[in-house]
């Protein structure tokens, strides 16, 4: 019998490291707690090193097929002038692709058509996971256990698993903004494929898709917990008076698409993404603030190092430390950058303050903009066998 995985969440990172596990002659179950994937989520932005995973995963093509390039946009006031453009063209001469949008729910599909469907164990929540001896772990959901010579812990920012491996870690704190977000109904007029506009203290933006309609997103700074009994018609008045498209993306949209999540985030880094043969990926191990949108693609990221480990170290536990000693320090830099991004970008809200940073942005020079993104985006992954 060859060896044996657990995975513990059937999200993106989950997903995408139960494929690569596959690929490298493990055999692997997901277990996710929800009993039906209703593919919840609106619209992700892949970045080329999240394209570059998926293509070492085999599922890159099928991905690409479904997205649509963002060549043309940037960042603008409400009253609609540019702050800073997007040239999605010198992106792509740089790193080979432009960042891609898709609906997070097509994504989810095309990583669960690369997996048997019986690799999904749907309805069962993991409560208990410990290791049962030197080279075993035991998975327990309810009234079943499965053993395994490695769990890989993907079970998103409020991770079960985490707690149990470190108790008295502060755990995902409030990040001070909240998010609303939904995919019109209707193909959606759009000059751009993709907008962030920066207020004091929010952010209205949105991203096309390839089918014509498109994800919009509204950031707030609020309390955590708050919630409007019609978020269409709080937003249409807060956003009234910012620049088009805004009131036509949110007049497209039907109020129960609308999702409002707060954001929560890993602040405290932390001292380690292994214990034993216990592995935590994605949110689990590193959850940050989206302003860099890089968390799919630092899950991604994770799924082919770990594979790529366990695929050329001796020993579970050695392709295990390799893994740590090469995601944490890339992903934990990855969520302070993102973090000071919010701080600089959404979550500014004094006038002054907003007043200068509009004015360095303007001052920006294009190529220095690219080299920034390029800091993140040219990341090229380990090979697979």
């Amino acid at each position: 019998m060859g060896s044996t995985a657990v995975v513990v969440g059937g999200g993106i990172g989950g997903l995408a490291a139960a494929i690569g596990l596959r690929r490298i002659g493990w055999e692997v179950r997901i277990v996710e707690r929800a009993a039906v994937l209703q593919d919840a989520g609106a619209g992700i932005s892949l970045a080329a090193n999240g394209l570059r995973a998926l293509d070492e995963l085999g599922v890159g093509k099928a991905v690409r097929d479904a997205s649509r390039g963002q060549y043309s946009g940037g960042t603008r006031t409400p009253a609609g002038s540019w702050l800073a453009r997007m040239d999605g063209a010198v992106l792509e001469k740089a790193v080979g692709t432009p960042i891609m949008g898709i609906p997070r729910s097509t994504l989810h599909r095309l990583l669960r058509e690369a997996l048997p469907f019986e690799t999904l164990l749907s309805g069962s929540e993991a409560d208990s996971v410990r290791q049962t001896g030197p080279g075993t772990v035991r998975v327990g959901c309810g009234d079943t256990i499965l053993e395994a010579d490695l769990v890989v812990a993907a079970d998103g920012v409020g991770s079960k698993v985490r707690g149990l491996l470190f108790p008295t870690h502060p755990g995902p704190v409030y990040s001070g903004s909240t998010v609303l977000r939904a995919v019109t109904e209707q193909t959606a007029e759009l000059r751009t494929d993709f907008e962030l506009t920066w207020g004091h203290g929010a952010e209205f933006g949105h991203l096309a898709f390839r089918d014509g309609r498109a994800e919009w997103h509204a950031v707030l700074n609020l309390p955590a917990g708050t919630r409007f009994t019609d978020p269409l018609a709080e937003l249409r008045r807060r956003f009234r008076d910012w620049h088009d498209p805004i009131p036509a993306l949110l007049d497209a949209t039907r109020t129960a698409a609308v999702l409002h999540h707060d954001v929560n985030e890993i602040r405290t880094p932390l001292p380690s993404y292994a214990v034993g043969r216990i592995a935590l990926l994605g949110d689990a191990a590193h959850a940050m603030t989206p302003n860099l949108g890089q968390g799919a693609c630092q899950a991604l990221e994770d799924a082919v190092t770990l594979a790529a480990a366990l695929a050329t170290e001796p020993t579970v536990e050695s392709a295990l430390a390799r893994y740590d000693a090469e995601r944490r320090p890339r992903s934990q830099a990855v969520a302070r950058a993102a973090r000071q991004a919010g701080r600089m970008g959404q979550q500014l809200s004094h006038p002054l303050a907003v007043t200068l940073r509009n004015t360095a942005m303007r001052l920006t020079p294009s190529r220095a903009a690219t080299r920034m993104i390029l800091r993140h985006h040219a990341w090229v992954p380990p090979q697979l066998p």
